[in-house]
């Protein structure tokens, strides 16, 4: 979760940089570094212009089973987020597990990736 925290702070720091204004918020108490995640807070980032980004989430979910992916779609239904953005070590979303003999999807909807029984995301946190 750490990590998610760090990677959180690179990305707000390229978003500065480039001129939008950012803020993080975590779940665990790291005041020098990111806001504690409120969701009223938040929202009001929102409606200020700014993009929120959400660090550390999973610690905050409550329940060991919960994926940093569910944890994302949480906070972004709780805040009614445009958008989820997912960092991965993938560079898209494949028809298969193989990155040698398949394409990425520039666009797909949730019922195709469904029906291709796509798996970039766990299920419940897609869903």
């Amino acid at each position: 979760m750490m990590a998610t925290v760090m990677n959180s702070l690179l990305l707000q720091s390229t978003l500065e940089k480039m001129g939008i204004q950012t803020r993080v918020q975590t779940s665990v108490s790291m005041q020098e570094f990111a806001e504690p995640y409120n969701r009223q807070r938040a929202i009001r980032h929102l409606e200020k212009g700014r993009v929120v980004i959400f660090g550390g989430i999973g610690f905050g979910a409550g329940n060991p089973l919960f994926s940093t992916d569910i944890a994302a779609a949480l906070r972004a239904s709780e805040v009614n987020a445009q958008a989820v953005i997912k960092g991965t070590n993938v560079d898209g979303v494949y028809d298969c597990n193989s990155r040698e003999t398949n394409f990425t999807f520039e666009h797909i909807s949730f019922r195709e990736l469904v029906s291709r029984g796509v798996a970039s995301m766990d299920m419940q946190a897609l869903t």
